[in-house]
């Protein structure tokens, strides 16, 4: 084989992608992300016993985290990035190795991670490959499915703390475990039981990433607030903004203001509407389009620029109209497009995004109305009063969270086919691009409450452990599954890894996950993870609520 990648949930067979990614990424692409991976351990494992005699450097900080972001899937189709990320991280590496060295640290039976050397391109892709550097490197199949768990859990964290660092929120402790747990996949002395532990303290410090995310957004654009979202278009030329960087979103929000092109959130950024420091720009017009694996023809009816800040990238096919007018940053990229980095301050100059904007047609109408979102946890808790007397009348008789990623499978109607039938007196909890499959459906309320309480992005899946966990007070109970919810999650990439793994170190047990289990979970640790909290598949509609309302 030529590759091997199984961190989506889109794993060709449902076993693994070996010619080509189901993603797009070609075989080179993947074994190069492989190798920085490596690179990535091969620092931290200097760079934890620097830590160790306090020789910190948050350079290897914020290029551990940007290059663990870097990998997750859909997010860079750029070679260039991955050759470059890969010489300066052996620069970094070696740098870090010097540290210890004069120090006077002890440094014996180095890793192979520690200690290679790859200057060129072609010594990069010789050593890229998946049986060296990649999944298959670990032979016994428990270990390396528990490695992997991990480390896609790292790369979920990474999102958040690379977010959370944009806007001047960091926290070392959680930087100096991710480097802590990347070492450790490197330690062939640690075993199963080992590993299960480790991957749980992964989930504690996703609660921790996830935290310190939820702070810096609202410290720095308030808390989110019910909010009517449109979904039609205007008249003038647009710009289209997608991902999850909502500093992104305030740099192209005050970088149009007053030129008469207007701006619309797509996919994952939908949420931004929700917040109140963005409300003030009266060219923030609506949410366009669905969830991102809709883009081709999305983008192609948009008709103005379209600005990616983070991953869910879907390849254009040759000669695609739009193709001109795609543009990037942050932790995305692909050949071709112009990738618009930030200055030493963190200013990023869209002035050639808006002079684009300026000679495209408006947008092309593809539906009308608005969409209602923004029940993150400091809203929900406004309306805890209303909400907990729904639930003591038995107006409310449970909780569904379906939170997590959509995707292009055609399982995933499950989904919308789930919502649709699910009872009067239940209500839906949301965050991701998930909500994409119901979110438009007229599902009604209850008491005024809506049967669709969207919290936000992935991102913002906190709000919904939050609110659980606030549940869980108010009822004065003793453990967090005895509440009326349910877990019935779609997943799709590394950040719902990260989810599902701080679940797990929150207590929750019984998720259902789909639309199929990850199949980087062996058998062995499938069986840890369904004996241990009740992991579970998805499996017809009719016969899941049933189960799920014990009928």
């Amino acid at each position: 084989m030529s590759m091997f990648c199984y961190q989506c949930q889109e794993a060709a067979k449902g076993t693994g992608c070996t010619i080509k990614g189901v993603c797009g990424k070609d075989d080179s692409l993947a074994n190069l992300q492989d190798l920085l991976i490596y690179t990535l351990k091969g620092i931290s494992f200097f760079s934890t016993k620097a830590e160790a005699i306090g020789k910190r450097d948050p350079e290897v900080d914020d290029f551990i985290f940007v290059g663990l972001f870097n990998t997750i899937t859909n997010a860079n189709f750029d070679k260039e990035v991955f050759y470059n990320q890969i010489r300066k991280g052996l620069e970094l590496r070696d740098k870090m190795k010097k540290v210890c060295e004069d120090a006077g640290v002890k440094l014996e039976n180095l890793p192979d991670a520690a200690t290679f050397t790859a200057n060129t391109k072609e010594e990069m892709e010789a050593k890229s490959t998946a049986k060296e550097v990649g999944v298959l490197a670990t032979e016994n199949e428990d270990v390396r499915s528990l490695r992997e768990l991990i480390t896609y859990g790292l790369k979920g964290m990474a999102a958040y703390v690379e977010h959370a660092s944009v806007l001047g929120e960091r926290k070392e402790e959680i930087f100096n475990f991710m480097q802590t747990a990347l070492a450790k996949t490197l330690d062939d002395s640690l075993s199963v039981e080992d590993l299960v532990a480790l991957t749980l303290e992964t989930g504690k410090y996703g609660v921790e990433g996830m935290a310190l995310l939820d702070g810096a957004n609202t410290t720095a654009y308030g808390n989110p607030e019910i909010t009517e979202v449109n979904i039609g278009v205007g008249t003038n030329p647009g710009i289209l903004i997608s991902g999850h960087d909502l500093k992104d979103l305030e740099q192209l929000l005050e970088q149009t203001e007053g030129t008469g092109v207007d701006v619309y959130t797509h996919s994952e950024m939908l949420p931004g509407h929700y917040y109140p420091a963005f409300k003030k720009y009266k060219h923030f017009v609506g949410n366009y389009g669905n969830a991102w694996w809709k883009q081709k023809e999305e983008f192609e009816s948009f008709n103005g620029p379209v600005l990616f800040t983070t991953n869910c990238i879907v390849p254009p096919k040759t000669g695609a109209k739009y193709d001109g007018r795609v543009f990037t940053t942050g932790a995305s990229g692909f050949p071709g497009w112009k990738h618009i980095e930030a200055d030493e301050n963190g200013k990023k100059d869209f002035s050639e995004i808006i002079e684009l904007a300026k000679k495209c047609e408006a947008p092309t109408e593809i539906e009308t109305g608005k969409i209602i979102g923004g029940f993150a946890h400091a809203q929900v808790f406004a309306l805890a009063d209303k909400v907990v007397d729904a639930v003591k009348t038995g107006a409310i008789k449970r909780f569904f969270v379906m939170a997590g990623c959509d995707g292009r499978m055609k399982s995933r109607e499950y989904y919308t086919e789930f919502a649709e039938k699910l009872p009067g007196d239940t209500v839906i909890l949301t965050a991701g691009c998930a909500k994409y499959r119901y979110n438009k459906l007229k599902l009604g309320d209850i008491g005024g409450i809506p049967r669709v309480l969207d919290a936000g992005q992935c991102n913002d899946s906190y709000s919904l452990a939050v609110i659980a966990l606030k549940l869980k007070e108010v009822f004065e109970l003793n453990d967090i599954n005895e509440l009326p919810i349910t877990y019935n999650i779609a997943w799709y990439e590394q950040k719902a890894v990260i989810v599902l793994l701080a679940l797990l170190y929150l207590g929750v047990k019984d998720i259902h996950l789909g639309p199929t289990l990850p199949a980087f979970l062996s058998a062995n640790v499938a069986k840890v993870l369904v004996e241990n909290f009740g992991i579970a598949g998805i499996g017809e509609v009719d016969e899941d609520i049933k189960l799920f309302l014990g009928e």
